[in-house]
C-alpha cells in the first residue's frame, strides 16, 4: 500500500485570535498572551484565525487518520502480544520474567549505541539526499559496531562469564534491534506509518507464539523467552526491509557510496555521537534503573512483581511513543519559523495529558484486577503496577521529548537533564538500602520532574539548529 505522507504547511501570518472580552478579562487575555509570545509577535484577528483553521483542517485530518492509523496498529499488536505474556507468566517461575527483563533491558540499551544515534539526523531535513547519505553511515557504523560486539561476546565466552548460547542469542536479537531502528527511523522521515504499525504486528503475532512452542519443548527456562525475542525482532525486521525495499534500494545503490562521502557526512553530524547518544544513553539507563533495585529485595516475589509491571507497563509507554513519536517527528521534519514554538507547546501539553490519562487509568485497572490473584504467586502484582505507574507516566513523553530536543540548538542540555535524574534515582536507592514500595514512590516522582524538565526545555529551547556546512555530495546525490 502507498505510504502515508501528510501534507506540508503553507506559511500563514502568526499568533492568535483575539477573542472577546469584558472588564477585567481583558486585562487577564493581555497579560496571558503577552507571557505566553514574545512582544513582537502580531495577533491574528477573528477572521485570520478562521482562515488559518479552514487551511490547515485537511492536514490536521489526514495527521489525524495517520495516528489513528498507527494507533490501531500498535494496540492491535500489543493486544496480540499480551495474551502470550500472561500464559508465559502462568507456566514461568518468577525468577525467569526477571532474568529476561535484565536481558531485554540490556540488548536495548545496547541498541541505542549500534547506530551512534545517527538516526536522529534524518529529521533535520526533508531532503532525501541528505537522508540517503545519513542511512548509509549509518549501516556502516552500525556494522563497525557490531563486529566490535562480536568480538567482546567471544571474550566473554572464553573466560566463562556468558554461555555461548546465551551470547548468540544476544547478538541476534542485538542486530535486529539495531537495524529496526534503522528502518524505523527511515519510515517515520518518509511519513510510512504504516509499515511501522505492521512491523509490530508482525512481531507480536510471532513472538508470544514462538515463547509458547518453546516453553513447551524446552521447559520454562529464560532462554526460551530468549531466542523467542530474536525471533520476533528478526521477522519484524524482515517485514519492514521486504516493505521499505522500493525506497531503501536508491538509498544504498553501490556507486553512491564512498570513504569521502562518509567521511564528510561523520564530520557534518558529528554531534550524534558526541552529544545525543550519551545522551539517549543516559536516558535509557535512567528508564531501566529501577532494575538496578532487584538485587537489593529482600522479598524475592517483590523484585519479581517489579520486573513484571516493567514488562506489563512497557507495553502502553511502546504504544505511547510509537504513536506519537512518528507523527511528532514527521511534522517537525517540515516545520519552520515561528509557528514551530507554538505548535510544540501544544504538542507538549497534549502529550502530558495523554500520558497521565493513559496510566492513571491502568493503574486503577490493576488495583481491580488485583483481587483475581489472590491465593496464586502474583498477588499483589496489581498494587505494584499501580505504584509503577507514576514511574512510566514520567517516562511515556520523554521519549518523543527527547527526539525533539535533539534538533534543538541546545540539545547538550538533556545530557545533563538525564544524568543528574539518574544520579537521583540512584541515590534514592542508597538511601533506602532495599527494594520497598517507598522507594517505588521516589523514583515515580522523579520520573515526573525529569519529564517536567524535559517540557520546560521544549517550551524555552526548542529554537531549529541550524544546518552545518554542507558535505560533498557530488556525484552522490539522489534524484527527488
Amino acid at each position: 500500500m502507498p505510504a502515508d505522507r501528510p501534507a506540508v504547511a503553507g506559511r500563514h501570518q502568526d499568533g492568535l485570535p483575539d477573542a472577546p472580552a469584558v472588564d477585567v478579562d481583558v486585562a487577564a487575555h493581555i497579560v496571558m498572551e503577552r507571557a505566553t509570545f514574545p512582544p513582537s509577535r502580531p495577533s491574528l484577528n477573528l477572521a485570520a484565525g478562521r482562515k488559518f483553521v479552514a487551511d490547515r483542517a485537511p492536514q490536521l485530518r489526514s495527521n489525524f487518520a495517520s495516528a489513528i492509523l498507527l494507533g490501531l496498529r500498535f494496540v492491535q499488536a500489543r493486544l496480540i502480544s499480551v495474551w502470550g505474556l500472561v500464559v508465559a507468566a502462568m507456566f514461568c517461575p518468577p525468577y525467569v520474567f526477571a532474568v529476561f527483563a535484565v536481558f531485554s533491558a540490556v540488548a536495548t540499551f545496547v541498541s541505542i549505541a549500534a547506530l551512534m544515534r545517527l538516526e536522529a539526523v534524518f529529521f533535520r531535513s526533508s531532503d532525501r539526499a541528505r537522508l540517503g547519505l545519513a542511512f548509509r553511515l549509518a549501516m556502516a557504523v552500525g556494522a563497525t559496531f557490531l563486529i566490535f560486539v562480536i568480538a567482546v561476546l567471544a571474550v566473554l565466552i572464553a573466560t566463562g562469564w556468558v554461555a555461548p548460547a546465551v551470547a548468540f542469542f544476544f547478538l541476534i536479537s542485538l542486530s535486529a534491534r539495531s537495524l529496526l531502528r534503522l528502518l524505523w527511523a527511515e519510515a517515520t522521515a518518509e511519513g510510512d506509518f504504516r509499515a511501522i504499525g505492521n512491523s509490530n504486528v508482525v512481531q507480536a503475532l510471532v513472538q508470544p507464539a514462538v515463547m509458547l512452542l518453546l516453553i513447551a519443548i524446552f521447559g520454562p527456562k529464560a532462554l526460551a523467552l530468549f531466542m523467542a525475542d530474536a525471533v520476533g525482532h528478526v521477522l519484524a525486521a524482515a517485514y519492514l526491509v521486504r516493505r521499505r525495499r522500493t525506497a531503501l534500494l536508491p538509498l544504498v545503490q553501490p556507486a553512491l557510496w564512498s570513504l569521502h562521502s562518509l567521511r564528510e557526512a561523520a564530520h557534518r553530524w558529528r554531534d550524534a555521537p558526541r552529544i545525543l547518544l550519551p545522551s539517549a544513553l543516559l536516558s535509557f539507563g535512567f528508564t531501566v534503573a529501577p532494575l538496578l533495585a532487584l538485587p537489593y529485595a529482600a522479598n524475592p516475589l517483590l523484585a519479581a512483581h517489579v520486573a513484571l509491571a516493567m514488562r506489563l507497563l512497557d507495553m502502553p509507554t511502546q504504544m505511547f511513543g510509537t504513536v506519537s513519536g512518528p507523527i511528532v517527528l514527521n511534522r517537525l521534519r517540515i516545520q519552520a519559523g515561528p509557528r514551530r514554538r507554538f505548535w510544540l507547546r501544544v504538542v507538549t501539553v497534549g502529550l502530558m495529558a495523554a500520558a497521565a490519562a493513559l496510566f492513571a487509568g491502568i493503574g486503577f485497572g490493576a488495583v481491580l484486577a488485583d483481587d483475581l490473584l489472590d491465593g496464586t504467586k502474583w498477588a499483589g502484582v496489581g498494587d505494584v503496577v499501580a505504584v509503577m505507574t507514576l514511574f512510566y507516566i514520567g517516562i511515556a513523553p520523554v521519549g518523543t521529548l527527547h527526539d525533539i530536543a535533539a534538533l534543538a540548538r541546545h540539545p547538550s542540555w538533556q545530557i545533563t537533564t538525564n544524568a543528574v535524574a539518574l544520579l537521583a534515582i540512584i541515590a534514592a536507592m542508597l538511601w533506602f538500602g532495599a527494594l520497598s514500595p517507598a522507594l517505588l514512590y521516589v523514583v515515580g516522582g522523579i520520573s515526573v520532574a525529569r519529564m517536567l524538565a524535559h517540557v520546560w526545555f521544549t517550551w524555552t529551547h526548542c529554537e531549529q539548529a541550524p544546518e552545518a556546512a554542507e558535505p560533498d555530495l557530488r556525484g552522490h546525490s539522489l534524484a527527488r
